[in-house]
């Protein structure tokens, strides 16, 4: 494994004349998180927010200048995909989407002058979804991501109440109620080491219970959660096993769509391989949090406070463009680490097509700086995987031995 490079800090390495900047290499913005509030009526054990106890909320009032801010960028140039997420977004009252929905649309008429399209998403553990919550779902076409682990004793081992209670009931309650209402919804499982052993159990319950769509989150070491139950000797050969079997039960039983499996094959059978990606190309990704500040890259990286880096923010918007923020050191310390990163993987890694040099986020909680190259994350969600589409694929094709 290749060595971190040096910190590039304001001093080592003058922030460019403004002139000189290349904003082509920037953007466009493809997605922009917003953190309703802070707050999660869950306690699970392996989630990364540090202010998750907390009752923050965002004021109605940030809606227009984050709106502005974003229309008025001249890193904006597609149709791009807002998410209410950073917290339990169904925390807060249904009022308070409608009268969202309402500014943005304003703003659209004032600001949106290309003009693009903007989707909503919304990220929920899904125990607080009711028929109310569905009718707003409907009326702003939101496209919904429920979090749930699988059966009830892997997912309630983690996803527990705040007085220590399984949320699994509830949350498949919700579930059920968006199949009632026809409303399109994809579910993220994390898979920690409870989960390893179970790769049937888990595809039969989201078979059963005719969940198609299925993102896997591997339990990562990330923010306030110091250690994952992955990061230990003989995990990657139980992660691989599962992997291998889950793969199978999708190619034979059909039905689900696996995020991981489907984002490889279409790395193969298009032949595109990647250079960079949204997580660490700047502003593709804007990050808000309740106070409007701002940051980019990872969305996992907003409000948290590191050694290395201080915190992640450059700027707010009730102060800062994107653009402004361009200009200073804080920006270029972040950028220059990352990009010296992707760097370091396209040098050093085979894997590098199909990852794009990974995510900043993991890279920093792994290694303690951006500027490296492979973490675990990388080996259990790009290698392995990799390894068991392609040779899946070989064999289909007899270009290997059975």
């Amino acid at each position: 494994m290749a060595n971190p490079v040096p910190l590039l800090t304001s001093q080592t390495s003058p922030v460019p004349d403004p002139d000189s900047i290349d904003y082509a290499e920037f953007g466009p913005i493809n997605l922009v998180v917003i953190q309703p509030t802070s707050f999660c009526n869950l306690n699970c054990d392996y989630c990364y927010l540090p202010d998750r106890h907390l009752k923050n909320q965002l004021s109605l009032d940030l809606i227009e200048p984050i709106f502005k801010t974003l229309f008025t960028s001249r890193f904006m140039g597609q149709d791009f995909t807002v998410c209410w997420h950073a917290g339990e977004p169904l925390a807060v009252p249904i009022s308070f989407y409608d009268q969202a929905m309402a500014r943005i649309q304003e703003a659209e008429r004032n600001y949106n002058t290309q003009p693009l399209r903007v989707m909503h998403s919304i990220q929920t553990n899904g125990t607080l979804i009711n028929q109310a919550w569905c009718d707003c779902f409907i009326r702003h076409d939101m496209i919904v991501g429920v979090s749930i682990d699988g059966p009830a004793f892997i997912h309630d081992r983690h996803r527990q109440t705040r007085t220590g209670l399984g949320s699994h009931a509830a949350t498949l309650r919700g579930i059920g109620l968006l199949q009632k209402n026809q409303i399109p919804f994809n579910v993220i499982a994390v898979i920690s080491e409870d989960s390893l052993d179970y790769p049937d159990e888990i595809f039969n319950f989201f078979y059963d219970h005719g969940i198609t769509a299925v993102g896997f989150n591997m339990e990562e070491t990330e923010g306030v959660h110091q250690r994952s139950s992955l990061d230990q000797a003989g995990i990657q050969q139980r992660y691989r096993a599962f992997m291998q079997r889950f793969w199978e039960l999708t190619t034979t039983k059909g039905a689900i769509q696996v995020r991981e499996f489907e984002s490889i094959c279409s790395s193969v059978y298009t032949g595109i391989r990647l250079e960079h990606t949204d997580m660490n190309r700047p502003f593709v990704i804007v990050n808000f949090d309740h106070e409007g500040n701002f940051s980019t890259f990872d969305p996992e990286l907003l409000g948290v406070s590191t050694e290395r880096y201080g915190n992640f923010i450059l700027g707010n918007v009730l102060q800062d463009s994107l653009e402004s923020v361009c200009h200073s050191p804080k920006f270029w310390q972040i950028y220059r680490d990352m990009a010296a990163g992707v760097q370091l993987c396209q040098q050093n890694c085979e894997y590098f097509g199909v990852c794009g040099g990974g995510a900043g986020s993991n890279k920093y909680w792994e290694q303690g700086t951006l500027a490296c190259t492979e973490t675990n994350a990388c080996r259990y969600r790009i290698q392995v995987v990799t390894d068991i589409v392609v040779n899946a694929l070989e064999q289909s094709l007899g270009l290997q031995a059975e």
